[in-house]
C-alpha cells in the first residue's frame, strides 16, 4: 500500500472549490446519514406517496453502483462503475445533473458477488472533503469540486464478495474498517492529508461488511466494529480495543446504530446460526479427511469436496487462497458454525475487556435481519428482515410490539430510513412500501420502481434521494 499526494486527472469539473455549509439547512454526510442513524435531517414535510411517477422533484440516468448517495449543502456525491471504470461523482443537489466524475485508477478489478459491484462502499463528505472506497483501488480524497488530494492504494482484496464497508470522517479523521478473508484491518487517516494515523490489525476477522460507527460514552468517542462472533469497541484516538461482546453470527453486514437513548444496538445474521434452528455442522477433521482426503496430502482440494456446506464455501473456508484448505483453516469455519448465533443484541454504554456477561440489556433472536441495518426511533428498534418481515421492539425491553409480514415480501440490501412519522423500505427488486412510525405500525402505500435497488436513500430538507439500478430520484412534496 502507499499513498500519493495527487493522483488521477479531473474527467469533468465544474472549476473552483464550491462552499457549500450555508447552501441548505441539512446534511447526510455517510451511509445512512448522521452517524449512520437513518433519521432525516433538516425541515420540511415528507411526501407519503413515492412513485416513478409520484412527487419526482427530478430523475437523473444513473451509471451502476450499488452506493449509497451522500449530501452535503447543494451537491451529492455517489460512486459508480461505467464500462469498468470506477468513478466517483458530484451532482447538483438542485437538479440532478452531474457536475464532475474523476476515475480511481486499479489494476485488477476484483471478484465480486453475483448480485455485487465495485461501487458498494458509499462516500463519505463534510462538506469540504469526499471521501471514496473501492475495493479494487483504494480509498481516496477529493475536494467538492472533484480535485483530487490523496489516496492509499490499496486491494484487491482476498474475497470474492468484494468489499462492501464503507468509510467515514468524524471531525479532522477519515476511518475506514475492512474485514476480508485476509489482512483485515481498522485504520484512521488525516482527512486534509491522508497521513496514517494508527492502524489495528483485525486478521481474526474474516469477511463482513458492517460498517464502523461512532459512539461517544463519557465524552470519549468510540469507533465500534460489529463483525464475525464479536463486537468490539476502539479508542477513537489511538485504535486500541477497549471492550468487546462475544455472541453474534459467524459475519455481520448490518451496520450497529446509536440510539438516542446512549445504546448502541446491533443485528447480525448469517445461514445456519439461527437460535432454535438447525445448525450448520462440519465433522471433526480427521473423519472428514480419512473419506475425502483422496490424495492423503493433509488438505482438501475442491475436486476432492462432496457437495455440502464445505465445498460451496471453499473460497472462504481457504482463507489465504492457495487451493487447498489446511486443518486449521477448516477447524476455524468449523468453530465459526458451532459458535455463530444470529441475534439483535442492546448493549449499554462503559465498562472495559469483556463485558458480555455485564452490559448487555437483551437479546432478540427471532427474525434477525440479515443486510438492511437496525432502526432506532422514539424508543423503539425496526428490523427488517429478508421475506419482508418487519418487526418493531421496545428498545428498553427487547419485547416485540408488533411483527407482520410486509407485502413486499423480497429481500432487501436497502436499509429503512424515517422521517416525518414514515419509515421507507425497499427490496432488491425496488417495491417500496411506506410505514407509519409507531409501534402498531401499518403500511400506508406501495409503489414499483422496475429497477434494482440495492442503495440506501437519503432523507434531508424534506426530499427523499432513492437510487435504483439505473436512476437517482429526487421526491418532495407536490414534487418540488
Amino acid at each position: 500500500m502507499h499513498r500519493t499526494a495527487i493522483a488521477l486527472a479531473v474527467v469533468a469539473s465544474i472549476g473552483s472549490s464550491v462552499a457549500l455549509s450555508n447552501v441548505q439547512a441539512g446534511d447526510w454526510l455517510q451511509f445512512r446519514g448522521a452517524n449512520g442513524r437513518g433519521l432525516a435531517v433538516g425541515t420540511g414535510p415528507l411526501p407519503g406517496e413515492i412513485a416513478p411517477d409520484k412527487h419526482v422533484v427530478w430523475k437523473t440516468p444513473l451509471a451502476p453502483g450499488h452506493s449509497s448517495p451522500v449530501i452535503a449543502g447543494n451537491r451529492i456525491f455517489l460512486t459508480a462503475v461505467r464500462d469498468g471504470k470506477l468513478l466517483t461523482m458530484g451532482l447538483d443537489r438542485a437538479s440532478g445533473n452531474v457536475l464532475w466524475e474523476v476515475e480511481a485508477p486499479h489494476e485488477t478489478l476484483e471478484e465480486i458477488h453475483r448480485i455485487g459491484s465495485h461501487a458498494q462502499s458509499s462516500p463519505a463528505t463534510d462538506g469540504k472533503f469526499v471521501v471514496s472506497f473501492f475495493g479494487s483501488s483504494g480509498l481516496y480524497c477529493y475536494d467538492v469540486s472533484g480535485r483530487p488530494l490523496w489516496n492509499h492504494r490499496m486491494g484487491p482484496f482476498k474475497n470474492d464478495f468484494g468489499a462492501g464497508s464503507s468509510p467515514l470522517i468524524e471531525g479532522d479523521v477519515v476511518i475506514l474498517g475492512q474485514d476480508h478473508d485476509t489482512d483485515s484491518f481498522l485504520a484512521a487517516y488525516d482527512k486534509a492529508t491522508g497521513r496514517e494515523l494508527w492502524r489495528t490489525d483485525r486478521s481474526e476477522f474474516p469477511r463482513n461488511y458492517s460498517s464502523p460507527v461512532i459512539w461517544s460514552v463519557g465524552g470519549r468517542k468510540q469507533v465500534v466494529c460489529a463483525a464475525t462472533l464479536r463486537i468490539v469497541g476502539y479508542d477513537f484516538d489511538t485504535g486500541h480495543e477497549l471492550w468487546t461482546v462475544r455472541g453474534i453470527s459467524r459475519f455481520v453486514s448490518a451496520t450497529p446504530v446509536v440510539g438516542d437513548d446512549g445504546t448502541l444496538y446491533v443485528a447480525g445474521w448469517a445461514n445456519g446460526g439461527d437460535v432454535g434452528g438447525e445448525k450448520i455442522t462440519f465433522p471433526p477433521f480427521a473423519e472428514f479427511a480419512a473419506e475425502f482426503d483422496k490424495n492423503k496430502n493433509g488438505t482438501f482440494e475442491e475436486d476432492e469436496l462432496p457437495d455440502g456446506p464445505v465445498k460451496m464455501r471453499f473460497s472462504q473456508v481457504d482463507r489465504d487462497k492457495t487451493g487447498s484448505i489446511t486443518k486449521l483453516e477448516y477447524e476455524y469455519f468449523q468453530k465459526l458454525f458451532s459458535d455463530g448465533r444470529n441475534l439483535v443484541l442492546a448493549i449499554r454504554p462503559g465498562g472495559s475487556g469483556d463485558i458480555t456477561e455485564t452490559h448487555v440489556l437483551w437479546t432478540y433472536d427471532r427474525h434477525v435481519p440479515f443486510c438492511a441495518s437496525p432502526l432506532y426511533t422514539e424508543g423503539r428498534l425496526f428490523t427488517l428482515k429478508d421475506g419482508g418481515i418487519l418487526t418493531c421492539l421496545d428498545a428498553k425491553t427487547g419485547l416485540p410490539l408488533k411483527k407482520a409480514r410486509l407485502a413486499a415480501a423480497g429481500d432487501y440490501y436497502s436499509s429503512p430510513v424515517a422521517g416525518d412519522g414514515k419509515l421507507y423500505l425497499v427490496t432488491e427488486l425496488g417495491q417500496l412500501t411506506v410505514i407509519s412510525n409507531a409501534g402498531d405500525w401499518q403500511e400506508l402505500f406501495t409503489a414499483e420502481f422496475g429497477e434494482n435497488v440495492y442503495a440506501t436513500p437519503a432523507i434531508v430538507d424534506g426530499k427523499i434521494y432513492l437510487r435504483t439500478a439505473g436512476h437517482l430520484y429526487c421526491f418532495g412534496v407536490d414534487g418540488k
